[in-house]
């Protein structure tokens, strides 16, 4: 039974993934707390609420950070000039886009870009309580030779074009809620007969863990549809957009997740690849608690140009 209840939070769960989603499509675009409110349909002093309660920061926070993450990602993965990337993501010239980005990263948008896209991964950044060591180059270029053997030995990797999916999912930011919007994902989805033996279930990333705190990482739980559904409550559909895609395949234990990341992005750039705005994803092909030795079969996608 449909409750008014139900209605009621399905509505504001439709309304903030659709403000998500004009958030990231629209970086470079006035994003003041009166527009995006009304793409919600609230009014502002409902919306500021609304919106802290749900991803902790101000809406003002929310898209600085937003832009400066995603500026630092084209840094470190295309070949765009600065002020190409100042404009795309909504500064107003190269001078504001410094002196913002530095006060994330302490460094200039061009030292940034200088310095090896990898050493601000998680794996080869060593933390303390007070400060953030580096590894030296001798063990970075250490580090990364492993990578480079991790993928040799573990990834099936192949450059494909990939379809147009739909998907049924629940927004998840931080890690430590990604399970829970499995669970009411699979709590939906069972009764209406969408889980069986064939079912993909699919992990879309917004954001990127090399560039943004685990805990503020915005993911996407998400399941393959085949057929249209009536969806409810904190489910919402979406679709991931037919492409060419770098696909490695794997066979992994769930500590092993970010070194395989880590390693693909690493061969991605050492084959020329440059990766496009869409979304990277895990394909899910079992369910790693029935394997005998815990491991998952997951394919990572990433889009690339």
């Amino acid at each position: 039974m449909i409750t008014t209840n139900s209605i009621i939070q399905k509505e504001y769960n439709d309304r903030m993934n659709r403000v998500f989603e004009y958030i990231d499509k629209n970086l470079d675009a006035d994003l003041s707390l009166q527009t995006v409110a009304q793409v919600a349909f609230f009014s502002p002093f409902h919306f500021h609420r609304v919106f802290k309660f749900i991803t902790q920061e101000t809406l003002n926070e929310y898209v600085t950070r937003q832009r400066v993450e995603k500026s630092a990602s084209d840094l470190l993965h295309k070949n765009s000039s600065i002020q190409e990337i100042a404009i795309k993501y909504g500064f107003n010239d190269n001078s504001s886009f410094t002196r913002v980005f530095k006060k994330y990263y302490n460094v200039s948008p061009r030292e940034f870009k200088k310095q090896n896209p990898n050493r601000f991964s998680k794996i080869c950044q060593l933390q303390s309580k007070n400060s953030q060591e580096y590894l030296t180059y001798d063990k970075y270029i250490c580090v990364i030779n492993n990578l480079k053997n991790w993928i040799k030995m573990n990834a099936k990797i192949e450059v494909k074009k990939l379809p147009k999916m739909d998907v049924a999912y629940v927004s998840s930011i931080g890690c430590q809620h990604l399970e829970s919007a499995y669970q009411k994902l699979i709590q939906w989805a069972t009764p209406i007969d969408l889980m069986n033996e064939h079912t993909k279930m699919i992990t879309i990333y917004h954001d990127s863990f090399k560039i943004t705190e685990a805990n503020k990482v915005r993911m996407s739980a998400s399941i393959l549809l085949h057929k249209p559904v009536d969806v409810k409550k904190e489910i919402s559909l979406t679709t991931i957009e037919a492409g060419k895609y770098i696909v490695g395949h794997f066979e992994i234990g769930l500590d092993e997740f970010e070194k395989s990341w880590t390693g693909l992005f690493i061969w991605m750039n050492e084959n020329g690849y440059q990766k496009a705005d869409n979304n990277p994803f895990e394909i899910y092909h079992n369910d790693f608690k029935n394997h005998p030795e815990k491991k998952a079969t997951v394919d990572f996608c990433i889009p690339i140009i």
